[in-house]
């Protein structure tokens, strides 16, 4: 029970991120809009968060600058693909490249500097419990608003009026706009929601799960995100049990490392790689399910003069 505990609390702190990210491209991608740049825009977002924490001294501060940078970038792919038309893969491609650069650049006076630790809260008698209480109860801000935010997510999509046009423009954007629906405005907005969420999965891993500012801190989690989404079949209940699965996989990793393990450290090191690998192969044998559950407009540029 002793060792179950800090495994428990190293596998939320490596699922978090992933949750936030994935939550963020879900509803972009319900509003058929599929943007690859998940991972430089959460770069981004951890380079600026840190930096901001870093010179103000206030993690708070910290999140909502990463948050604001990664929009920013999320605004920059809006443009391109939803008012320019370009095409969207080779944009979200150039998004990452972009964001990965920036923030080498931006980020090369913070390395080696220590980092501001965004604060843990503890609910008083809870925290206490045995084992459950540090971890559900003794997490940081992030970790209880990547909770809320999967919530309010799937009721929004699935309960409300605005989540049911966000769909319908997913689906068909041509008969959303014919019954007076701004579909380039839905579309922008879940952009920048995908955009904000990426950017607090970036403050996150530079804020919490590591704080510290090193070059290439996000290591393909956005394309793990990606992954996620399509592996939850575009559910926000799905990517939360995706989300920890992977997580699980990342951390037992270093477990079995420390276990005595025979195994190569490169191949345990890549098994969260090969695991999400191996996911999309078996998702995409049932081409029904699939079909069924995606966005039939992901991915098709819409303009409103046509």
């Amino acid at each position: 029970m002793s060792a179950l505990e800090p495994m428990l609390l190293t596998i939320i702190t490596a699922s978090t991120p992933l949750l936030l990210a994935a939550i963020g491209e879900l509803v972009c991608e319900r509003s058929g809009v599929l943007n690859l740049g998940v991972e430089g825009m959460m770069i981004v977002g951890a380079v600026a968060a840190f930096g901001t924490a870093y010179t103000t001294g206030s993690p708070l501060l910290g999140i909502v600058a990463g948050m604001l940078a990664a929009v920013a970038l999320s605004l920059l792919f809006g443009f391109l693909t939803l008012r320019l038309m370009c095409n969207q893969v080779a944009t979200g491609l150039a998004l990452t490249i972009l964001g990965l650069g920036l923030s080498g650049m931006i980020g090369e006076s913070f390395v080696g500097e220590p980092g501001v630790k965004l604060s843990q809260i503890s609910i008083p008698m809870l925290s206490d419990l045995p084992l459950v209480g540090k971890v559900l109860f003794g997490q940081d801000v992030l970790v209880y608003a990547s909770f809320a935010i999967v919530g309010l997510t799937s009721y929004v999509l699935f309960r409300s009026r605005w989540g049911l046009i966000l769909r319908a423009v997913g689906d068909n954007h041509t008969s959303a706009h014919a019954l007076g629906y701004s579909v380039l405005r839905v579309r922008y907005l879940a952009v920048m929601f995908g955009g904000a969420c990426s950017g607090l999965a970036g403050a996150y891993l530079s804020l919490a799960y590591t704080p510290q500012w090193t070059e290439g801190m996000s290591a393909g989690r956005g394309w793990i995100a990606l992954a996620l989404v399509v592996f939850a079949s575009w559910r926000p209940g799905r990517v939360l049990i995706g989300a920890y699965l992977f997580g699980a996989v990342s951390i037992l990793q270093f477990h079995a490392q420390a276990s005595g393990v025979t195994l190569p450290s490169q191949l345990m090191s890549s098994l969260p790689y090969l695991v999400t690998i191996v996911v999309l192969v078996i998702i995409s044998q049932n081409r029904q399910l699939t079909k069924t559950n995606s966005p039939a407009c992901l991915g098709k540029p819409f303009s409103p003069d046509r």
